[in-house]
């Protein structure tokens, strides 16, 4: 199959497309023809190093936390889905930058999910709800969330507000309407969070360069403020978080359930051909881009990269 494949630490040209063995699913797991793989920050951080140590290369090495497509095979023991079914995986172990992939962790996508929010919300969705969980916020009380406007903080936010907490959102200017419509108060992440707020119960740092040493001050310590990529956070006591196998089906659940029922809204998304992986990621560091990217494969079955933003399932 073909990959884009991490040839060591460094910029994105360190991203190239090669040729590797396919996988094999193993008991308890599916093989996946991948129709879109997700994109994320953290995939950014782990490629420059920053992340190396909770992280290590592997070979061979393929980013990607998480994927949409059709189950190609299953191992054994799997009896919830066969060959044939469209589902979006979790991959906290990485490789949805791939034409094929294994995964533990699945669900089914609902026929009113399009394939690119189904591509877009497993590791987004997987980490806001890990967090907010970790976080324990609850009715009454106050959260910061830092890059409110991200795939993370998009559906952090909205699970926190349908939870009645009180949401600040760090977010651009540019974003403030958007996020005053999840029901969040957005204050200006271009402006240090001091001039802004005065004190919150918890902080939720989903963009992964902030400023922590504000956010533990105004938190009245690190013990609930959580990063997601922040190298620095474990220095100051703040928690660097990473999936929780025990968790991952049950948030899955609940972020498709909601997006089939449309209790959930995602930020629209760029669509790029995985050969790009490299150019996407150069353009996310530099701030070029600034939606949430998702890699088409060949596994399309041909089907125009517009087309996947809807849910007709033809050319599967």
């Amino acid at each position: 199959m073909q990959a884009m494949v991490m040839s060591g630490y460094g910029t994105p040209d360190v991203l190239n497309r090669s040729e590797v063995a396919l996988p094999e699913p193993g008991p308890g797991q599916i093989r996946l023809a991948v129709r879109l793989a997700g994109v994320g920050p953290t995939d950014l951080a782990i490629r420059a190093g920053h992340l190396r140590h909770a992280f290590p290369m592997a070979d061979p090495a393929i980013l990607g936390f998480e994927a949409a497509g059709v189950v190609d095979a299953v191992g054994p023991g799997v009896d919830d889905v066969a060959p044939g079914d469209d589902v979006a995986a979790s991959l906290p172990g990485l490789g949805g930058y791939a034409e094929y992939v294994v995964a533990d962790y699945w669900v089914r996508k609902p026929e009113a999910v399009t394939w690119a929010d189904a591509a877009a919300v497993p590791a987004s969705g997987e980490a806001a709800v890990r967090v907010l969980r970790l976080l324990g916020v609850t009715a009454g009380e106050t959260l910061l969330i830092l890059g409110g406007a991200g795939a993370v903080g998009t559906i952090a936010t909205q699970l926190a507000v349908a939870a009645g907490v009180t949401v600040i959102s760090a977010v651009r200017e540019q974003d403030f309407a958007v996020t005053g419509q999840w029901g969040a108060t957005p204050i200006d992440y271009a402006r240090p969070l001091g001039d802004s707020v005065t004190a919150v119960d918890a902080v939720f740092d989903a963009a992964g360069r902030s400023d922590l040493e504000t956010a533990v001050r105004l938190a009245g310590g690190p013990e609930r403020v959580i990063t997601l990529s922040d190298p620095r956070g474990p220095q100051i006591g703040v928690t660097l978080s990473s999936s929780v196998p025990d968790g991952i089906r049950s948030a899955l659940s609940e972020v498709m359930t909601r997006l089939g029922e449309q209790r959930l809204t995602l930020r629209p998304h760029t669509i790029r051909p995985l050969a790009e992986a490299a150019a996407v990621h150069a353009g996310l560091e530099s701030g070029a881009l600034h939606t949430k990217v998702l890699l088409a494969t060949s596994e399309t079955g041909g089907t125009p990269l517009e087309a996947l933003h809807s849910t007709d399932r033809e050319g599967r």
